[in-house]
């Protein structure tokens, strides 16, 4: 945790004291970052234990107050084990602007993450903020919180960071491609390919409410069974 931190403080994904990680224990407790510190300056005793209660267990700082949105990915998603919440400047720009990184342009997210939706705005530190994912959690890994950042979901932290990453490497390549002019997105029956090909999508991107990009929707068998 205390390494995830400092890459995301050394890419420069949050700075001062933004951005909280969090990561599932074995005994199902929680291990959080605390509040008010530069994730890029922890110690490994920095860190706090809380249940999904909130309740603190272990530690000598006080837990990330945005805690509640953690707890809430951990209790409707079990196969998530680490969540990374930060304030990439270009996918926060994108979060501001109202516009979800919902285009289908480049493969290598469509086959690992596809699209990333926006969770309606709620105020930070509140358990708005986990509700605001109710729509989304069960089907996404990725989401832009309005007008405040980025949260992703992974088994692991190390997969929870790369997402985060990639949610930026393609906010950034969709803000310079729409600058050059009409962004190209991908034919449905890319998208189509793509997925039979990775088989990662079929469950978080299944249901005709479920959009993998801006005009194609994923419901058919192949892709739910």
């Amino acid at each position: 945790m205390v390494e995830i931190g400092q890459r995301l403080y050394d890419r420069g994904l949050i700075v001062a004291a933004e951005g909280n990680i969090s990561a599932r224990l074995a005994d199902g407790n929680i291990l959080i970052t605390p509040a008010g510190m530069c994730k890029g300056r922890m110690a490994a005793d920095d860190c706090v234990v809380i249940d999904l209660a909130g309740k603190k267990k272990q530690g000598s700082r006080s837990a990330s107050s945005e805690w509640q949105m953690h707890t809430t990915a951990f209790g409707q998603r079990p196969d998530v084990a680490a969540c990374v919440h930060a304030h990439p400047p270009y996918a926060t720009a994108f979060a501001v602007a109202g516009i979800p990184l919902a285009e289908c342009v480049l493969p290598e997210v469509v086959a690992t993450l596809g699209s990333v939706p926006i969770a309606p705005y709620a105020t930070p530190s509140t358990a708005g903020v986990g509700q605001s994912l109710d729509s989304y959690i069960d089907r996404y890994d990725a989401f832009l919180l309005k007008n405040h950042g980025v949260l992703t979901l992974g088994p692991d932290l190390e997969t929870a960071f790369r997402k985060m990453e990639t949610v930026e490497r393609l906010a950034q390549i969709v803000h310079l491609a729409r600058s050059l002019g009409a962004v190209d997105t991908l034919s449905c029956g890319d998208v189509e390919q793509l997925l039979n090909l990775t088989q990662t999508l079929h469950s978080r991107f299944s249901g005709t409410e479920t959009p993998v990009c801006g005009t194609c929707r994923v419901g058919t068998p192949s892709h739910t069974d």
